[in-house]
């Protein structure tokens, strides 16, 4: 994990969805609907950034989640 980055992106990196979800519902003060769009966003953004980063490979992230 890079030294300044924010802890809710290492979480998403790290495939730590739901402390992710929480960490940004506390951030944010919104609904989990909007915590999982703004997950998304980040994902998305994070996988273009840091690539190398991911612990977990595209098929398999969020595999066990159910909603």
């Amino acid at each position: 994990m890079d030294e300044g980055s924010d802890p809710i992106d290492d979480e998403i990196v790290a495939a730590r969805i739901i402390p992710a979800l929480i960490a940004i519902r506390t951030e944010l003060g919104c609904s989990i609907h909007a915590a999982i769009d703004e997950f998304a966003r980040r994902y998305d953004r994070l996988r273009l950034e840091r690539p190398d980063d991911f612990t977990v490979p595209v098929e398999q992230y969020g595999r066990g989640v159910y909603s």
